[in-house]
């Protein structure tokens, strides 16, 4: 089968979204592709997803049209994997075949970042948008045609950001106008929405019955995928059965997700974390934090971004979701990154809410004095210049880094501070309890 898929990210969220979708194309007769898998990241996954011939087992499991589903399948449209750390050449060499079109990613939110860093001659730029500038480079001195680029990472305008980074490389390297000018023109940046809760190697009876299986992932049912573009008679998705909406304008899907799915699990969990809880079910079992996270959804998210209908149906969803009782989506996996995330998902409704209403949210409030409380007191996964910075400085400080949360947050200080203290004393399920009941 030939290999028409670039894939930057190894991580459990591609394997069981997009590895799915294509390994289901693939099966129906409806394609005719596999995906080449790229490291993005020193020391990551593919030397041992590589050992099982890349081949791994997904099960899909959860609530369905009312009816609980559970459905296992071998995944298996995932041909190699390319680590470009240990075979720089080796990643260069996916610009040379001519059947690859789609490249497919997830960084994370940290991951489309330009670093000024990064050179032509690094084998390889630690960047993700480097060393896509490092290929489309290398396709281009091939004069062969470019790709279409479906990023899956959860910022707006994913593609564009993705583009500029690209322009900005081939600025900052001394790049021919005419390689900046391919980029723009034979390339299609597509700027895209995922959402599936996608749990990843499971600590239950699930494990048991795969024991050989160290890349096992696990999902939900659920899943949308609104890309801005029109290739369905490439990428069959639709016909496929999968909810992929191919529109010209992602925006109003995109806002309503972030703000809504990824807002909530952002603000609640460093609070829960800090309160010893492991997992969303959890969290959903407990009086006190899933009272709290109904409150920064019903009544600081939805009445900011717009309670309407569409919004409200989306939010109860996203419960039902949560109390998935096949998913454990362990709280760790969601915090990494937090602070970037947090950036993304849940500033943006801080603010607009303090506009709208002259004070900032009580609950998304707590939520980031629990999310500084965090990252002083427990062990984040996150960039270690920002854990060192929040470690190492006081409130006032932290929300004045405008590198942290993109803007300068010091007319936050005394609420978040006071927030802090009320933490330190009561612990956060206790501040919790007196949100809710405020």
């Amino acid at each position: 089968m030939r290999e028409t898929v670039i894939q930057f990210g190894e991580g459990n969220f591609l394997r069981g979204f997009f590895d799915y979708f294509l390994d289901v194309l693939n099966k129906k007769s409806l394609y005719d592709g596999k995906a080449v898998i790229v490291q993005p990241r020193a020391g990551g996954k593919t030397a041992g997803l590589a050992a099982q011939d890349c081949k791994y087992n997904l099960c899909i499991r959860g609530i369905e049209n009312g009816e609980v589903r559970s459905e296992h399948t071998l995944v298996e449209s995932v041909s190699r994997c390319v680590d470009p750390y240990k075979d720089f050449e080796s990643f260069l060499q996916l610009a040379d075949q001519h059947d690859f079109r789609f490249v497919v990613s997830n960084t994370t939110e940290a991951g489309i970042a330009f670093d000024a860093n990064c050179k032509l001659s690094d084998t390889p730029c630690l960047s993700f948008p480097g060393k896509v500038t490092q290929l489309l480079y290398r396709r281009y001195c091939n004069r062969m045609n470019g790709f279409v680029f479906l990023p899956c990472e959860l910022i707006d305008g994913n593609a564009d950001v993705l583009r500029d980074c690209v322009l900005q490389y081939a600025d900052l390297w001394g790049l021919e106008k005419e390689f900046a000018d391919w980029v723009k023109m034979e390339n299609v940046f597509a700027n895209t929405l995922v959402d599936r809760i996608v749990t990843g190697y499971p600590d239950d009876e699930t494990a048991a019955l795969y024991p050989d299986d160290k890349y096992l992932d696990t999902c939900e049912w659920f899943h949308l995928w609104v890309i801005e573009g029109h290739f369905e008679n490439e990428l069959p998705l639709q016909q496929a059965g999968f909810n992929v909406i191919w529109t010209d304008d992602a925006k109003p899907y995109k806002k309503i997700k972030v703000r809504i799915l990824n807002g909530a699990h952002t603000s609640m969990v460093p609070g829960a974390l800090l309160a010893g809880k492991e997992t969303v079910g959890d969290c959903m079992q407990d009086a006190v934090v899933s009272a709290f996270l109904k409150q920064c959804v019903e009544k600081e998210i939805l009445p900011t971004i717009g309670d309407n209908e569409e919004s409200r149906r989306f939010a109860a969803s996203v419960f039902d979701r949560f109390r998935n009782p096949y998913i454990r989506h362990k709280l760790r996996s969601i915090a990494l990154n937090s602070v970037s995330k947090f950036t993304v998902r849940v500033l943006p409704t801080m603010l607009e809410y303090k506009e709208q209403n002259g004070v900032l949210p009580n609950a998304l409030t707590a939520s980031l004095a629990f999310l500084i409380t965090f990252y002083k007191n427990d062990q984040p996964d996150d960039n270690a210049d920002a854990i060192a910075f929040i470690r190492s400085n006081n409130v006032a400080a932290i929300l004045a880094n405008e590198q942290l949360w993109g803007t300068d947050l010091s007319d936050f200080s005394d609420v978040v501070e006071d927030y802090c203290l009320r933490i330190e004393k009561d612990g956060a399920l206790g501040v919790m309890q007196w949100i809710v009941s405020e």
